[in-house]
């Protein structure tokens, strides 16, 4: 079992970058109110953009 931890080498860092791209985006629309808009920015933020790196 430790022998298979130490063969496969798996990271976050993806999900992380997703993760803080919204965290920034909800900082930066904290005045909006519509969730649907919100959701509507999140959506277009991804399918325009890649996570992770700038």
């Amino acid at each position: 079992m430790i022998e298979f931890t130490n063969f496969r080498h798996y990271t976050n860092g993806f999900s992380e970058g997703c993760n803080n791209k919204i965290k920034v985006l909800k900082r930066n629309a904290y005045d909006l109110q519509n969730f649907k808009r919100f959701r509507n920015r999140i959506l277009f933020m991804f399918s325009h953009q890649s996570c992770g790196g700038a």
